[in-house]
């Protein structure tokens, strides 16, 4: 049995710099996810494309994301992590650049976000897949882990959107997009140089170099056996398996929201970017409570009603309050009490998923229940452009609104949904390794 020692002295510095370097990333696409659907609907005035270009980007993440997680394992998260996203920095950068010298055709355009999609991917997840190591480090418990994680990501949504929807009224969307940028190079800079030596190495030893006792099923036996390994492992899973299904659907709904319903609203209202920066960023701050309040009591809460009280709040009443055409304050309300609800949801994706991971295949699970969650999202702008079109803004909403309902209602039915609370703290991830306290989640819903 393979068994992962804590370190020495413990030290909270790895855990900071993956979260800053998180936090960095994820800003940067938070601006680019106000600024980039704007820009195509400034540039076309179609919410068709705007739906295409959407899924020019998600669909590469989805793929390459699903596919490298046996390299991560391999290579190294670090490496994966700063290399993915100095090749995302060039090519978001490329792209105000070249409309500046009206050198960007549509199809540019699509290549472009195409690229940094397929980046993003493996980057977002070489950052996950660090954070168990640096938790080990902190000498932290797992739920309170997730929980910073969760705050982490609930302040790029806050920040993100407010300095996106002010960039976008005052500048125009191309800033935006610059700062998306920048962001992906800061971020590479802080995986490459802030985080302490030895860190985020591989995963999988070689049976020959390596002085630690290495099970049979660890040693590299070439990438689609690593693969397959991975994919065995969560085939064996109920309860990761429905949650990746429910997650699946809320997350095409989610995008179809984000790119395509929520900037259509904001323009047919009247209430322009600045508009969904606000709504946005009010998410965000109500957010940020939930998950530190997660990060706080959630080793103490009973797992399954919070979570399925949290998406209750969290889904179909943003869709509805957008269809009633309510004024714009209740609008904020009902994004506030939603973006409290949604705080509470990745914390508890997480901790369930590193609890029952084995540390050795995480790369792999992580990589394989992510994607097959986000495996929705390219469609989701496509269908969301593709409804508004055939029957208009608001019948799109009421229904997204109505299925949104159902799935986070009904599937709570399920028996496997027991397990969230039943194994707490003696899942798979014990089998198959002895790790220390401390792990951070990965099993991701897109954020509303």
């Amino acid at each position: 049995m393979t068994t992962v020692a804590a370190p020495p002295v413990r030290s909270l510095r790895p855990l900071a710099g993956v979260l800053a370097a998180t936090a960095v990333s994820l800003t940067g696409t938070r601006v680019s996810a106000i600024a980039l659907p704007w820009f195509v609907l400034a540039t076309t005035g179609s919410a068709t494309l705007t739906g295409l270009v959407a899924f020019a980007e998600m669909t590469p993440y989805v793929l390459v994301k699903a596919l490298t997680g046996p390299l991560v394992d391999r290579l190294g998260p670090r490496v994966v992590s700063w290399t993915t996203d100095a090749v995302s920095a060039v090519a978001a950068g490329l792209v105000p650049l070249l409309h500046a010298q009206g050198l960007l055709p549509f199809w540019t355009l699509l290549v472009m976000v195409a690229v940094i999609g397929a980046m993003r991917g493996p980057g977002d997840l070489a950052k996950s897949v660090m954070v168990p190591e640096a938790a080990d480090r902190a000498r932290v418990p797992m739920e309170r882990a997730t929980g910073l994680s969760g705050v982490t990501e609930r302040l790029a949504s806050t920040i993100g959107p407010a300095v996106g929807g002010g960039l976008v009224a005052l500048v125009g969307p191309l800033a935006g997009l610059a700062v998306n940028a920048g962001t992906f190079a800061l971020g590479s800079l802080i995986i490459a140089l802030a985080l302490p030596p030895g860190m985020g190495r591989s995963a999988v030893p070689e049976a020959a170099s390596s002085t630690v006792p290495v099970e049979p099923d660890q040693r590299d036996g070439g990438y689609w056996r690593m693969f397959r390994e991975g994919f065995g492992f969560l085939r064996t899973e109920p309860l990761l398996l429905t949650v990746t299904v429910m997650v699946g659907i809320t997350n095409l709904l989610d995008a179809g929201f984000s790119t395509v319903l929520l900037p259509v609203w904001a323009r047919e209202s009247g209430n322009g970017p600045a508009a969904i920066g606000l709504i946005g960023s009010v998410l965000g701050v109500t957010a940020v409570a939930g998950s530190l309040i997660a990060a706080t009591l959630a080793h103490r809460l009973p797992r399954r009603t919070v979570f399925f009280v949290g998406f209750l709040l969290a889904g179909a009443p943003r869709y509805l309050v957008l269809a009633l055409d309510a004024p714009m304050w209740a609008v904020v309300a009902v994004f506030a009490v939603g973006g409290f609800g949604s705080g509470f949801l990745n914390p508890i994706l997480g901790a369930v998923l590193f609890e029952r991971v084995p540390r050795h295949l995480l790369g792999r699970v992580h990589a394989l229940s992510d994607s097959l969650a986000w495996a929705g999202i390219p469609l989701g702008g496509l269908l969301a452009g593709a409804a508004v079109a055939l029957v208009g803004l608001i019948p799109s909403l009421l229904t997204a609104g109505i299925l949104y309902f159902a799935t986070t209602t009904l599937t709570g039915l399920r028996p496997e949904w027991r397990e969230m609370d039943r194994q707490r703290g003696h899942g798979r991830a014990e089998a198959g390794e002895q790790v220390t306290d401390g792990a951070e989640g990965a099993l991701e819903a897109a954020r509303p």
